[in-house]
């Protein structure tokens, strides 16, 4: 009875037992993580589901292998090295780790490593529990981006108008000159050139970060892409190296029209054929051309940025250096490029993918090294009449007109006062808000028009303005600002102005937006 009751005894025992193990082995297999053993020396012992899930390996395919070998590059292993140390003297590490999968993907995992010893108390091997958390560091690179950009369009608005106050007396100085002195010689004349040619460099500049920063889009009309293409060529023609020879193919019937703004469409193009000039310094072959094509539901299906419908695809081809794999994934990043420093901001690319994005497009990029580089860019179709953008007229001189300027920079005053001279008219200046109704104040009468810098210390534009216009509600008013003419026409919708002048601007532009003012 005794010897029946014992063996029952056991048998529950042994029945429990191995309940238990069955429980161990369903947890191990259940969880997503991967569960590894491993001894000292890096030998895998054991391999669950989670870990074949993660890393694709299977447990016969790990087991009896090091870890070392399949689940790191050659070098990420010093990153072993303090866990390793850590986890013996401590018993515990966590923390995250750089590893590969089986087909060769880089992955970041989240690892808990606990030591396992014998029955003796000596160390024997790791047991470790590693989460996947690819997914999420992406996540947070993207979002640390995107905090980045935002901190960077609150800034670009200022950088935009210091630069802008800079440039505008210096741009308009390269048209004045010669003007104010018709016996200039042609090595002046020359440097003259040079100077004005170099401000609009830094013009483009600017433009640059406001478009990538604060998503600048400016007016828009329905254009043929061919006249664009033509002209940008034409600009390469006359200033690239004659190494680079440079081709056009364009359909010999007329391509589908576009909606787009000229002056950032003329960036993006211009952009994109000088990189290529420069992945040629030995020469090579630039080739632009256009094609009208319907995009179908399949291909948009595998293109996120894409839609259904009919584009207008403008090509951009080089024979140059090529695009490295592991850049061609960053090169659209801001301030991310391969060029030597100094010869390169790295907003090129940003600028022309954001462009191309506010247009509604997208850009498809293909490169192999050694042999060029292949951007397409996808920009939608419209039904509409090609709109005529008319060619700045040539301004006129003034009747004597007494024009107050308002400027807290005083070169944008100086130059502004001696454009409007140079045309036959009368100027005062003020370099705030106060001392330009003191002085609108005492000369009401004799004031034609009013120049007023947007940005002003002391008092507001604002104020400023609705103060001059209690003085005398008839007056023009000319804004000028370093902002985006879209972000001026916010702020001055309350209020009753004539006009505005983006900076920087060239006297001509001056001259003729007041001309229309007091027209």
């Amino acid at each position: 009875m005794i010897l029946t009751e014992n063996k029952s005894s056991l048998g529950l025992a042994a029945g429990q037992t191995d309940i238990v193990s069955q429980v161990k082995d369903a947890l191990l297999d259940i969880t997503n993580d991967a569960i590894i053993v491993h001894d000292l020396n890096g030998t895998i012992l054991l391999w669950n589901q989670g870990a074949q899930k993660i890393y694709g390996w299977s447990a016969k395919q790990s087991v009896g292998k090091k870890h070392q070998a399949i689940l790191y590059d050659d070098d990420d292993l010093e990153q072993l090295e303090e866990p390793l140390q850590q986890v013996v003297k401590t018993g515990k590490w966590q923390g995250e780790l750089n590893q590969i999968t089986k087909d060769g993907k880089d992955i970041v995992v989240e690892a808990h490593w606990s030591l396992i010893r014998d029955n003796y108390g000596n160390p024997c091997s790791i047991l470790t529990a590693a989460t996947n958390i690819t997914d999420n560091k992406q996540l947070q690179a993207q979002l640390l981006h995107a905090q980045r950009l935002e901190n960077i369009g609150t800034l670009a608005s200022g950088i935009a108008h210091d630069l802008n106050n800079i440039l505008t007396p210096i741009l308009a100085a390269t048209q004045l000159l010669p003007l104010k002195n018709p016996n200039l010689d042609a090595k002046s004349r020359e440097l003259l050139k040079i100077l004005a040619d170099n401000s609009k460099r830094g013009i483009d500049l600017i433009k640059q970060i406001l478009s990538f920063g604060c998503g600048n889009q400016d007016k828009r009309a329905v254009i043929q892409v061919r006249y664009l293409i033509t002209e940008v060529l034409q600009v390469a023609r006359q200033t690239f190296p004659r190494s680079i020879e440079i081709n056009m193919d364009l359909p010999t019937k007329d391509l589908w029209t576009i909606s787009a703004n000229t002056t950032q469409l003329h960036q993006v193009l211009m952009n994109l054929c000088v990189n290529a000039r420069d992945a040629m310094p030995n020469g090579g072959t630039l080739k632009l051309a256009a094609e009208n094509l319907y995009v179908d539901e399949n291909y948009s299906s595998m293109n996120l940025d894409a839609h259904a419908g009919s584009y207008v695809v403008i090509t951009i081809t080089d024979t140059g250096c090529g695009i490295k794999p592991e850049d061609k994934e960053r090169i659209f990043e801001p301030f991310f490029t391969t060029k030597e420093v100094g010869k390169g901001t790295g907003l090129g690319l940003s600028t022309v993918l954001s462009i191309i994005k506010n247009h509604g497009g997208f850009i498809n990029v293909d490169s192999e090294v050694r042999k060029g580089t292949s951007f397409k860019l996808y920009l939608p179709a419209v039904e509409a009449t090609v709109t005529q953008v008319n060619q700045e007229a040539q301004p006129l001189a003034g009747q004597g007109e007494l024009i107050l300027i308002v400027d807290d920079e005083e070169s944008i005053r100086k130059i502004t006062s001696t454009s409007l001279e140079t045309y036959n008219y009368h100027t005062l200046t003020a370099r705030d808000g106060i001392e330009a109704i003191t002085l609108f104040a005492q000369y009401k009468s004799e004031v034609k028009a009013i120049l007023l810098d947007l940005m002003m210390p002391s008092l507001d534009s604002m104020t400023t303005i609705q103060t001059l216009l209690k003085i005398n509600p008839q007056i023009p008013i000319i804004v000028m600002s370093g902002l985006a003419s879209n972000e001026i026409t916010s702020k001055l919708v309350s209020t009753d102005v004539q006009a505005y002048l983006t900076k920087p601007f060239t006297a001509w532009e001056l001259l003729n937006t007041l001309q229309q003012a007091l027209n």
